[in-house]
């Protein structure tokens, strides 16, 4: 026998674990010539699964991408011990339209948006309404009628229990997503129209009841979404505040298009600092704990069959924290901020009110900006070329309104004003798959934290749900 028959016939003790480092199952004896095929199997039938899931694994963050023996090789791993495994669901890589005629709405769909826990559904339109739809049909299975303008932004609590949605004349209405009910009553505060709404993190009080509002009138106001009133008014910005983002750390933050971004005191409305650095209006700020703070205390693809949280809050919200903390345990907080000027920030805003860097390259004004869920990117949607991304041609250019990860980070979606959904490969910086259905531009596109779906609406009073 030849050293070649050797190896092939070789085995080593390993055992699967979560990206979470849960260990799953028993040690098992596997050969070196064991193929992802072959783990994906494995791993399935460990976790019994109904349907067959894509995984990705690794050993020693190297990823296995043939068989066992090639990803050892290239870290050199001593096999005497037990090897750890981990394994990855995958992201979808190719989605497909769902076509149901149900889903056309009489006016333009303004926002989309999945619930932290990846089951519901909801958009928001320029026909007023806000619409709950179930994901498995594909239906709308409530269309929610008080608003008297177009509904221009909608977002969730972190224990997905309820949604506030708020409109062009500045009021903001609570649902109960299961019924369908307005929740209390109309919450009435602003003087223009409200531009964002952020809920307060599930780590910092699990009752979920805090979410902040701003507004074209130049203030933020905190409500109380069970009282329906406001709990505070924070003042200080001269113009328009275009985005608020409720911070992990006990802080907030807005931009506006008075050129700057400030910092305040969640739990008295003190400012702590201003950022100054944009030569124009700040159209967008990202968060690199956003896809942390979503989910709140959610695991959405562990929990995809679980119901409810855990009833016991304590414990949910000590899980939420200890995952705030691993994400922030080596830079803290970091914010990225886009503006008019055609350049992005990136702040360390607990600390310094100094920028860590200024990007620039952009041709146009930055619409929208993201962090990947893992914090290992974070991406704002450039005039985007369908044929080369990142190297755009001028005859080529489109402008891009919205971008959204998929849960692990492998792959992004942009929904653009040539009235496409674009699939881009976040390794390779290279389109996988371009995703026409709309007729007219796409405004809004939310990937479900499960990442499992994806969600679009636009200009064509369409409201699309891609899945495998």
């Amino acid at each position: 026998m030849g050293p070649e028959d050797e190896n092939e016939t070789k085995r080593l003790l390993c055992r699967f674990k979560s990206e979470s480092g849960e260990i799953t199952g028993d040690m098992m004896d596997l050969p070196l010539d064991c193929t992802v095929q072959q783990l994906t199997m494995i791993c399935n039938a460990i976790l019994q699964q109904e349907e067959p899931v894509p995984y990705l694994f690794f050993v020693n963050d190297t990823e296995i991408t043939n068989d066992l023996k090639k990803a050892l090789d290239i870290i050199n791993l001593n096999t005497e011990g037990v090897v750890d495994i981990i394994y990855q669901q995958q992201a979808l890589v190719q989605l497909q339209d769902v076509q149901v005629p149900c889903l056309d709405m009489p006016e333009a769909v303004i926002s989309v948006s999945f619930s932290p826990d990846g089951k519901h559904l909801a958009s928001g339109s320029g026909d007023t309404t806000v619409r709950f739809w179930d994901v498995n049909t594909q239906t709308p299975y409530y269309t929610c009628k008080g608003h008297a303008n177009w509904v221009l932004c909608i977002a969730w609590s972190p224990d997905s229990s309820k949604l506030a949605s708020a409109c062009k004349d500045g009021r903001i209405i609570i649902w109960d997503p299961f019924t369908g009910k307005q929740m209390g009553k109309i919450m009435i505060g602003h003087k223009q129209w409200v531009t964002s709404l952020s809920w307060e993190p599930y780590h910092k009080n699990p009752e979920c009841r805090l979410f902040a509002s701003s507004s074209k009138d130049g203030d933020v106001r905190i409500w109380d979404s069970v009282l329906c009133q406001t709990v505070l008014t924070i003042s200080g910005h001269t113009k328009s505040v275009t985005v608020v983002k409720w911070g992990g750390s006990g802080l907030i933050y807005t931009a506006s298009q008075d050129r700057t971004v400030k910092v305040w005191r969640a739990s008295d409305g003190i400012l702590c600092r201003t950022l100054e650095g944009h030569a124009h209006w700040v159209n967008t700020l990202a968060l690199s704990t956003d896809y942390i703070l979503r989910i709140g205390a959610f695991d959405p693809i562990k929990d995809s069959n679980k119901d409810t949280l855990s009833a016991d809050k304590k414990k949910s919200q000590e899980f939420a924290l200890k995952r705030f903390y691993q994400i922030t345990e080596a830079h803290g907080e970091r914010l990225v901020s886009g503006s008019d000027d055609f350049t992005l920030f990136l702040w360390d805003p607990e600390k310094d009110k100094k920028p860590l860097a200024r990007l620039t390259g952009h041709q146009q004004l930055v619409n929208d900006v993201k962090f990947s869920p893992t914090d290992e990117y974070w991406l704002q949607p450039p005039l985007i070329n369908p044929s080369s991304y990142g190297n755009p041609r001028p005859a080529s250019l489109f402008a891009v309104y919205m971008v959204a990860f998929s849960a692990d980070s492998r792959l992004m979606v942009s929904g653009s004003a040539d009235s496409t959904l674009k699939l881009w490969d976040l390794k390779t910086r290279k389109l996988e798959i371009d995703l026409p259905g709309h007729a007219d531009e796409v405004y809004a596109v939310d990937w479900s934290t499960d990442g499992l779906k994806v969600s679009s609406g636009g200009k064509d009073k369409v409201l699309r749900l891609w899945q495998n």
